[in-house]
């Protein structure tokens, strides 16, 4: 069953082509990626589809009402002071005005019990919320938030408090109980740990209804999505699959356009080489022709006709001319550190750290960084992964312990929240500054960051987070760091820009220390981790390999709990006075927890 058809959509901002030829189609169940360079206008075309921006051209067809689709959008402007469960309530905006009008007239209540007035006024308003079922959706909406994991204690805390996997876990819980037939996510990713966007994968996964979602996240592509839409300023391109086999119809798609390409340029050279031999012997033919001598005026004639079927072989082939497949101009990265011959860049030494007196956040932690680490910090939200950062930098001085730089060392810093580019000033003014720098070098420089003609004078306050991330990369290019630390370095890059950044970081011959959510990334890059969750722990080998060890680590782990639960349960079973008549039910049960102990034990031996 087709849910929505969008027909050639194009949007012109200013007289700007933002992109044009935009084709999509959503059938019933699909779970669909909207996937393409920052600034090309995913969010744009989202709108288009949901009917909050008409397209300069194009149509846009709904096959369920529009009420049918949930949205949930990476901002939420409301009140400050509203709590969670406010905010998910709000959602049904006529039960949450009956239930705030029964709340107001009940505290009104309180205060005067025997005002008939007010009596009355309760009264009606609780009967109101009694004639649309408040009770039952009250139960609803608790049912909504404890299944996507909002526990009671988050309920009356205000929304804007709330971390972003919470944030987000209350968007979900708001839309959904609506119970709506389609989900739309624009960028659902963002702010949330890996713990969090592995769970909101699985969710997506296995939910029924129908999926829409921007994303820049390859894993959770992978994960949820089997159509993805790939959207350039010519148009839209649909692929089956999400993003591994989109990469590879793509790639496979670039390597048969250039085959196709090279096959007819051998076939025009061969063609005009053709051309160019039979006009020198038509008119070498043509020359030595006379009436007198017919052999001579046949050959040229005979040179003119093939002459005349290969200028036509090549005007047909100059008509359906092949274009040369060209790939997407993306930045420029070449990271290079400074000549530094010392193997140990950094050393820990037992180093604890608190912002509050005698509450550590990190505590105990004794390694070291090394000349060719790759090293990714994981752990959840909360356990101290950029104070670990500022730590590694000496933006941070540890409580007790000792962290030793040497005296060499030159470190490069990537903050996620960008404090660094905060002011007034231009992309080109933050080049400039730097010792020796024209401005002819800071302009080529920038272009291969992307920042060409005037986009080099916009102001850094107008910038997108995409663009602060380049920017911020270029002062990384400069800083001949030894040591890159880098704290959610691709947060709001695009994929093929994340993809340029990988390669950058393989290539580096200093150390990295990065801190990520997206494990293509970790995956990739990464040859050592640190995680921070139970306490600090050093795995000397890549990131893909340490998921392994941590998934069979909570595996036995959980093991060993439900053993120790079947115990306690064979434990009570043994105690457990019976009569004759049960005796023989209550064997058979201590023999199956027996039995089901002795099975989990295996499987951990």
């Amino acid at each position: 069953m087709l849910i929505l058809k969008a027909v050639n959509i194009g949007v012109e901002i200013e007289g700007k082509t933002i992109f044009e030829n935009a084709n999509i189609e959503i059938h019933k169940g699909d779970h669909v990626a909207l996937v393409g360079r920052n600034g090309v206008g995913k969010t744009t075309l989202i709108k288009c589809l949901m009917g909050e921006t008409l397209p300069t051209y194009g149509s846009v067809h709904h096959y369920v009402k529009k009420e049918s689709w949930g949205v949930v959008c990476q901002e939420a402007a409301l009140d400050g002071d509203m709590t969670a469960r406010s905010f998910v309530e709000l959602e049904t905006q006529p039960l949450y005005e009956a239930k705030q009008q029964l709340l107001q007239s009940e505290k009104m209540l309180q205060n005067c019990p025997e005002d008939a007035k007010r009596i009355h006024m309760y009264n009606q308003a609780l009967q109101t919320y009694l004639d649309l079922d408040g009770y039952d959706w009250e139960s609803s909406v608790e049912q909504y938030l404890r299944q996507l994991g909002i526990s009671e204690a988050l309920w009356e805390v205000p929304f804007d408090q709330l971390s972003g996997g919470q944030k987000t876990r209350a968007k979900l819980a708001r839309v959904i109980q609506r119970d709506p037939d389609c989900l739309l996510l624009d960028e659902p990713t963002n702010h949330l740990d890996a713990e969090t966007i592995e769970w909101l994968a699985d969710w997506l996964r296995a939910y029924k209804g129908t999926v829409l979602f921007i994303s820049h996240e390859r894993a959770f592509i992978d994960h949820v999505a089997n159509v993805t839409y790939e959207l350039s300023y010519e148009g839209t391109k649909k692929y089956v699959g999400g993003y591994t086999e989109y990469k590879r119809q793509k790639d496979h798609e670039f390597r048969s356009a250039e085959a196709a390409y090279q096959k007819q340029q051998a076939e025009r050279n061969k063609l005009m080489e053709a051309v160019t031999n039979y006009r020198q012997w038509f008119q070498k033919a043509h020359d030595a022709a006379s009436e007198r001598d017919p052999f001579a005026k046949k050959k040229a004639n005979k040179n003119m006709t093939r002459l005349k079927a290969k200028e036509a072989a090549l005007e047909r082939l100059e008509a359906n001319k092949v274009k040369k497949p060209e790939q997407a101009t993306g930045i420029h990265v070449d990271l290079v550190s400074q000549a530094f011959n010392s193997r140990t860049f950094a050393r820990f030494e037992d180093v604890s750290f608190g912002y509050e007196a005698g509450v550590n956040v990190l505590e105990g932690m004794t390694f070291t960084i090394e000349r060719g680490d790759r090293i990714a910090v994981v752990g959840k939200n909360g356990t101290g992964k950029t104070t670990l950062l500022k730590l590694m930098t000496g933006a941070l001085q540890p409580t007790s312990g000792n962290v030793q730089h040497h005296p060499n060392l030159q470190t490069g810093f990537f903050m996620q929240e960008l404090e660094g580019l905060q002011g007034d000033g231009t992309v080109l003014d933050q080049i400039l500054h730097l010792p020796g720098m024209t401005q002819s070098d800071a302009r080529t420089i920038l272009a291969c960051f992307l920042f060409k003609g005037d986009t080099v004078y916009k102001k850094l306050k107008d910038l997108s987070m995409g663009e602060k991330c380049r920017v911020a990369f270029v002062k990384l290019y400069f800083s001949n760091a030894n040591l890159l630390v880098l704290d959610e370095p691709t947060n709001y890059l695009d994929i093929e820009t994340r993809e340029r950044i990988e390669d950058a970081l393989e290539w580096y011959q200093g150390a990295v220390v990065m801190v990520s959510h997206d494990p293509y990334m970790l995956e990739k890059v990464s040859n050592r981790v640190l995680t921070l969750d139970d306490g600090f722990y050093d795995y000397r080998d890549s990131y893909q390999n340490w998921k392994q060890h941590h998934r069979r680590s909570t595996e036995t782990q959980h093991i060993h709990n439900e053993i120790e639960r079947l115990k306690l349960e064979l434990s009570n079973l043994i105690n457990q006075e019976m009569n004759t008549d049960e005796e023989e039910d209550l064997m058979g049960q201590m023999q199956a927890l027996h039995k089901r102990i002795e099975q989990l034990k295996s499987t951990i031996n």
